[in-house]
């Protein structure tokens, strides 16, 4: 049975099929992904590389989803490199959003795609997040897992600010954002629980509707229970959906572990602060992952247009 959240994003950009540039075209995964989005009718797929390499590739394959092969798919030519290209089409808006990742690493996406669309200006910070399914349907989002190693403060605002519109926008439910330490409410003293304090001080000032609480331990954010004890005042303890992570190596280690250990179903990592969705991937990535990233750039997409009108 498909997640009622996945339903709604095929939903979303099933009625528009909007462009989305897949910049790792000569991935087998890649072209794979390309044939389900089109024979699902998500989005319109468009590798971008060099088209006989791709055709070839594809062909000594054998890659069709039912009755879609590479014939079916846009290819858009370039000799130049795919990602230049492709962040190129999405400034120029010949495509909606981009996804990249499956060959490159985050660094090299993430600088191509500043350079070419730029950063939004409220929040003038490019950082990542990862959105979950767990397995019994409930949403989540990590943040942030695969940009900036030690945030100071503010941009630790900025990531949680970030991170709980992405969340929004995919899940449709109010976050409810926890700062997380090892400490909860002063249970410790450290530099490192004295910049999450701060940082939580941050969102409170420049995000005032946004429910978030801190500094918190991921079992008081995560279960009432434990909340009842460690943190009874919070406003979100035991019913965290947004989880801020105060440092990459945490926010990293946590989301695999996520996945690998605790069976949820992850998207990302999404970059977040781009005027247009340009997204990375895992190089890791099935391609599900990049099915339903895609999809993502897509839903992103429709958001943008409906706010420019």
């Amino acid at each position: 049975m498909t997640n009622l959240i996945l339903q709604r994003w095929y939903d979303s950009v099933s009625v528009w099929l909007p462009r989305i540039a897949l910049v790792d075209s000569t991935d087998l995964r890649a072209i794979e992904a390309a044939t389900v989005l089109v024979a699902r009718k998500l989005v319109t797929p468009v590798l971008v590389g060099n088209e006989t390499e791709i055709r070839k590739l594809a062909e000594e394959a054998g890659i069709r989803t039912g009755d879609i092969g590479i014939d079916d798919i846009e290819i858009h030519h370039t000799e130049d490199q795919p990602l230049i290209e492709a962040t190129r089409l999405v400034a120029k808006l010949d495509v909606d959003g981009a996804v990249a990742g499956a060959q490159l690493p985050t660094g090299d996406v993430i600088k191509r795609a500043l350079r070419a669309v730029g950063s939004v200006g409220r929040r003038g910070l490019i950082s990542s997040s990862f959105f979950f399914l767990m397995p019994d349907g409930r949403a989540m989002s990590y943040g942030d897992c695969a940009v900036l190693p030690d945030p100071n403060p503010e941009q630790l605002a900025k990531i949680a600010i970030a991170t709980a519109d992405s969340f929004h926008r995919l899940s449709g439910a109010q976050p409810h954002v926890a700062m997380l330490s090892f400490s909860t409410k002063g249970s410790a003293s450290h530099p490192m629980v004295a910049k999450v304090q701060e940082a939580t001080v941050l969102v409170q000032e420049l995000a005032p509707d946004l429910l978030v609480d801190g500094e918190l331990q991921f079992d008081a954010a995560w279960s009432p229970d434990v909340a009842a004890t460690k943190a009874p005042d919070s406003p979100i303890a035991g019913q965290a959906n947004v989880f801020i992570f105060p440092t990459l190596d945490a926010g990293n280690l946590a989301y695999k572990i996520t996945e690998r250990l605790g069976g949820a179903r992850a998207f990302g990592p999404l970059i977040q602060g781009l005027n247009r969705p340009i997204h990375d991937l895992s190089r890791g990535c099935s391609v599900d992952d990049i099915v339903h990233v895609a999809v993502i750039a897509g839903v992103e997409a429709a958001a943008s247009q409906a706010e420019t009108l």
